[in-house]
Formats: C-alpha cells, structure tokens, sequence
C-alpha cells in the first residue's frame, strides 16, 4: 500500500489533531508502571505526553513515515509499523488509547477485535475519532467536485458511526462502555490556503483518482461549494464531530 501521509505537513499545519488530543489522555488517565498501547500513533506525540505519567507505551501506526518520524523525535519509545485490523501482541496491556485514528480503518470488527484482544480482563480502552456526521459539509464539497470531474461520485472512505453502533460493535467484542459522548468541534484552519491544505493532507483518496493537471480545479471547486458553510470570521473552518468513549475488557466468558 502507498504511504499517503506527510510528516512535516501533519505536524506543521495539522498539529490541532494531536493538540485536541490532550483531553482524551485525561480519559485514558495513564498510571505509573501501566503498559499502555497507541494504536494509531502517528508522530508520536501523544505517546510521548502518555509516556510522561510513568507508563511503559508503546506505539503503532501502518505508515512508515509516521513511524520513522516518531522514532527519530522520540527515540527512547518503542514504535511498531503494524495495521490495526491484524495487530497481535505478545503481552496485554492495561490500556488502549486512540486518538483521530479509527475513522481511518474500513474493517472496524477486526480492528475492535484486535484491541479486545490485546487487553487484560478490566484493561480499558480510552478512544476519540471522528463520530456520525463528522465533516458532512467537507466531505461533501469534495464529493460534489469529485462527481463534477469524474462523472461519478467517489464517496468518502471514513468510519463515522454513532454512539449506539461503536457501543454495539464493542459489547459485541467483549468490551463494556461506560463513558461515551457525541462532540461537535469546529476547528480552525491554518492560513487562507487551511481548506486546500487540509483536502492535501486527509484527501488523497480523491487526489490520487484526479488528473494531477486538474487538482488546481479540484481545489478552486471544493472552495466554492464549501465556503458558505465553513469560511466565517476570515478563516476556513473543518466541520468536525467527534466520538469518545471509555471502555472496559470484559472478564472472559463472563455471561451477559
């Protein structure tokens, strides 16, 4: 598979992802000599801050260059290059922490499935992503352009399930929800160019099916159609909704 992310883009206009991430380490509530898992680690920001309560963490990511980044910046923590829908570990963990991770993944029973098994009985799971809704407008400038260009509609490629559907995938895997909300996040965008730049960053599924010579068009187009809806206060705005829960690893065989 290609390797879709930058780096130096992510981390230098799109450091708002990790920065809100902040909060959810709050859920996580790391503890001195816990073992904890970041699936979905990116640079490795947050597994640096988790690592900075005490705990043992460990991070993983399926693309290399996030990965060769997060070990040059962070070299005293481990990384591994693994996808979350067939991760195995040797040992389990007492916890799970995701942050903007999950919405990426296309088979969220596997990936659940992975999580669930890498846990202690009563290990949790402390996770946010993008929740039902999230970028509706976004994603929908880029899916009307695409249709524009193409002829067809390419569809967004992102898991964004509702509370009742990630609590019943869980409950399903053996995992018990006790914390769980839907939030709306309007984020601000860096620079008059924060929308394209973003569309470079998160688009690629649509990018890589355009012509190279019409992505200017592409670009111009998602603008229009976007601007009424997420450019206000002289700044462009990404519509995002977040999901977030807290989870718990179910005594094994335990009845329901």
């Amino acid at each position: 598979m290609t390797d879709i992310w930058s780096p130096n883009l992510y981390d230098g206009k799109h450091s708002f992802v990790w920065k809100f991430g902040a909060s959810v380490i709050e859920l996580l509530s790391p503890q001195p000599s816990e073992r904890i898992l970041d699936v979905g680690c990116g640079t490795g920001q947050l597994t640096a801050q988790i690592a900075e309560s005490g705990a043992s963490v460990v991070g993983l990511d399926n693309s290399p260059a996030m990965i060769d980044e997060a070990r040059r910046l962070f070299p005293e923590i481990e990384f591994r290059l693994a996808d979350a829908h067939d991760f195995q570990t040797d040992e389990s963990f007492d916890a799970v922490f995701s942050n903007a991770a999950l919405h990426w993944i296309n088979e969220p029973e596997k990936v659940v499935r992975c999580i669930a098994g890498s846990l202690k009985t009563n290990g949790r799971m402390a996770v946010e992503f993008g929740g039902q809704g999230n970028v509706r407008h976004l994603s929908g400038a880029i899916e009307a352009t695409s249709q524009s260009l193409l002829g067809e509609v390419v569809p967004h490629p992102w898991y964004f399930p509702s509370i009742a559907e990630f609590a019943s995938l869980l409950d399903r895997n053996g995992l018990e929800v006790t914390q769980a909300a839907m939030i709306d996040r309007p984020t601000r965008l860096e620079g008059s160019d924060g929308l394209r730049n973003w569309v470079r960053m998160f688009g690629q599924h649509w990018l890589t099916q355009i012509p190279e010579e019409k992505h200017e068009q592409f670009l111009t187009q998602v603008e229009e159609i976007a601007r009424p809806h997420l450019f206000r206060d002289s700044a462009w705005y990404a519509d995002y909704r977040r999901i977030r829960v807290l989870a718990f690893r179910k005594e094994r065989g335990r009845k329901q």
